[in-house]
């Protein structure tokens, strides 16, 4: 089957089924374990708060990033052009799918170009790592970057994913390698993220020492690509669709463990679980899914989802008191349930979050 062929089913089917397993930990019916602590006397003006921050030294105007989604096919072209639109707008940051498809057929190079739309947003171009396992090398992901003109490039890791496709490459040995030589080489940050599995401390620390720029967790309770592997091809692995680190407990694990930027994503899909995520120490926060179907549609449908998020995360802020995202930081976090439990048997230490002030 083509590259192409497997990103329209990928659509397809995330458009049509239900591919999330809900448990992130943050705000889901069975597994709900993080809460903030509700301010009566927030002590600010709503009017007065800003999300402004700043990731890898690009100015956003909210801490969002839209997750890689797509490209290399003719739907992904108009999907990447109408998120690419609405983050220009917004000043948040945007990453797009693997660019293998492009790689290895220039014609598809188009699917992924989001420039003319968005000339300021922070954009991150990707590849799989695996891919350098396979004969990739830094000339590769230097024409990942120079397809789109991407400010960073992400590594993405999906050994889940793979070992359940029947085309999938799990020959997963001497990545860590791959990582480093590509970090001593590239003139970009890199960004080493996963893709709906997690990310536990004792790789986060193995990462960090490649030289990386920033890691995106990608905790489970999102999408679940065992799930949409076995949509694809009933290949008998639904046993590992709710397989990971949920999103919370990766998030804690990591930014606990390691000193560097850090995006949570998996499962994220409002703004009080933005905020929650924040609290918990990330950098900024990345979403993929909630923003497929409006961009299927327009730049203005994204944009309304857009403006939604950002209303949800001042008023989260302006309820626990917080005028801007640094503030926002230091406040108390409540942890608890299989979260709690999870960390507890790991050694990592969560008091600290419940004891700010």
């Amino acid at each position: 089957m083509s590259i192409s062929k497997r990103k329209s089913d990928h659509i397809r089917i995330c458009l049509e089924k239900k591919v999330e397993t809900n448990k992130t930990g943050f705000d889901n019916i069975n597994f709900k374990d993080i809460d903030l602590v509700h301010r009566a006397l927030p002590e600010v003006n709503l009017k007065d708060i800003g999300t402004g921050c700043v990731f890898l030294g690009k100015k956003l105007n909210a801490p969002i990033i839209i997750s890689a989604m797509t490209g290399g096919t003719d739907e992904a072209e108009k999907i990447n052009k109408n998120i690419a639109e609405a983050a220009q707008s917004f000043g948040i940051a945007m990453g797009v799918g693997s660019q293998r498809a492009a790689i290895e057929n220039p014609d598809l190079e188009k699917t992924y170009k989001v420039r003319s739309v968005a000339p300021d947003i922070f954009l991150v171009a990707n590849l799989g790592i695996i891919q350098f396992n396979e004969g990739y090398s830094i000339n590769e992901a230097k024409k990942a970057i120079e397809m789109i003109d991407a400010d960073a490039l992400a590594l993405h890791l999906n050994p889940l994913q793979e070992v359940c496709q029947p085309e999938g490459d799990t020959n997963w040995g001497n990545c860590l390698k791959k990582i480093k030589e590509l970090c001593t080489k590239l003139d970009k940050p890199i960004i080493v993220k996963e893709t709906g599995a997690g990310i536990s401390r004792e790789v986060a620390v193995e990462l960090k020492n490649t030289g990386i720029s920033a890691l995106d967790i990608s905790g489970s309770g999102g999408t679940s690509w065992s799930l949409v592997e076995n949509y694809r091809n009933d290949n008998g692995m639904e046993t590992f669709n709710n397989w990971g680190i949920p999103t919370a407990v990766s998030l804690i694990e990591v930014v606990n463990s390691v000193k560097i930027p850090v995006i949570a994503s998996g499962g994220i899909r409002n703004g009080i679980d933005i905020a929650k995520a924040l609290c918990l120490g990330a950098d900024i926060v990345g979403m993929a899914l909630p923003f497929l179907k409006p961009a299927t549609k327009s730049g203005k449908e994204v944009k309304k989802l857009l403006k939604k998020l950002t209303i949800e995360l001042k008023t989260t802020m302006f309820l626990v008191g917080a005028k801007n995202i640094d503030e926002l930081r230091k406040k108390p976090v409540v942890i608890t349930g299989k979260t709690k439990e999870w960390l507890e048997s790991r050694g990592v230490d969560i008091k600290k979050f419940s004891a700010r002030k």
